[in-house]
């Protein structure tokens, strides 16, 4: 049974990635300053709501770091914290 992620990290992660697609988006479309104003100060803090959140959870060094990459380092971490919590699978070999 694998450990679940906490709810409020999943969202996070998942508002950061959204957030920065849109900022892109309108940065190179139409740049629209009202979406811009919005987008930035919403990306901004879910960003470090994600990094935060994700040391408090004190999953190790290597999520970590994972958790600074802007954009996907949230869903990264989510994925690197249940590759670590999942057990290894022992290599079942046929006996000769």
């Amino acid at each position: 049974m694998r450990p679940r992620s906490p709810r409020h990290l999943r969202i996070a992660a998942h508002a950061e990635l959204i957030s920065l697609i849109v900022m892109l988006a309108n940065v190179f479309t139409v740049h629209l300053k009202p979406v811009s104003s919005v987008m930035g100060p919403t990306h901004g803090c879910a960003y470090l709501f994600v990094v935060v959140a994700t040391w408090r959870l004190k999953p190790g060094p290597a999520v970590n770091i994972a958790a600074l990459v802007p954009g996907v380092g949230g869903l990264l971490a989510l994925r690197l914290r249940h590759g670590a919590a999942t057990p290894a699978r022992a290599e079942e070999t046929a006996p000769s």
